[in-house]
Formats: C-alpha cells, structure tokens, sequence
C-alpha cells in the first residue's frame, strides 16, 4: 500500500483547506482510511477515518462539524475539508490505511499499518 498526501499550506484562521490522500497497490475495498496530525512536541493524535466504500466515518471531538472526510473510488483517493481553522489545527498530517475491523472503525495509531508521508498545514492567527 502507498499513501501520498497533499494539499498542505498556510492559511489564515477561519480559512479552510482540502487534504488529498492518493492511494495505491491494492484495493481498498473495506479499509479504513484515516487522518492524523501531530503538532511539534505533542504526539500523533487522530482527526478522521472512513472505511471505504460503505463511508461510514467518524471525527475527533476537536474537529467534529469543521472537517469532513470523504472517498472518490474513482481516483482512489480521500479528502479532508477542513473548514473555519484554528491555529491549533496547525500539524503535520498524515494518512494512513489499514483493514477495517468489523465492529468497529479504526482510530488509534497502532492500528494503522500503512502511512503516508505527511503534508504540513499552518493556520496563523
């Protein structure tokens, strides 16, 4: 599996940026995709996962009603609008994909096995 993540930059607060996480080497069919960020100093925490296909997802408190995460099956590949930003939105972010587990979606970093390399996001205040 390769994950490449995109669409880093630096945005004022209250701005918004799309992530874009291509996908490749397998299908993907009842994955979970997710992201995760980590600011300088703090660990790597979650903000969103999908699993493929069925789209069910599911949110970090801190981030619930400003991101979304979506799939296109078609370019193989997920998003993360990130919407009205703060300045502690600014991290590292990173995809990551790994095979869904049935009851539940994924979202602790040890269950993700296969990560992308990660795109900046700054918000200034």
């Amino acid at each position: 599996v390769q994950l490449q993540a995109s669409g880093g930059g630096l945005v004022q607060a209250g701005g918004s940026l799309r992530l874009s996480c291509a996908a490749s080497g397998r299908t993907f069919s009842s994955y979970d995709m997710g992201w995760f960020r980590q600011a300088p100093g703090k660990e790597r925490e979650f903000v969103a996962v999908i699993r493929w296909g069925v789209r069910r997802t599911y949110y970090a408190d801190s981030v619930k009603g400003r991101f979304t995460i979506s799939e296109d099956n078609a370019k193989n590949t997920v998003y993360l609008q990130m919407n009205s930003l703060k300045p502690e939105d600014t991290a590292v972010y990173y995809c990551a994909a790994c095979s869904g587990s049935y009851y539940t979606l994924s979202a602790k970093t040890s269950d993700f096995g296969s990560w992308g390399q990660g795109t900046q996001v700054t918000v200034s205040s």
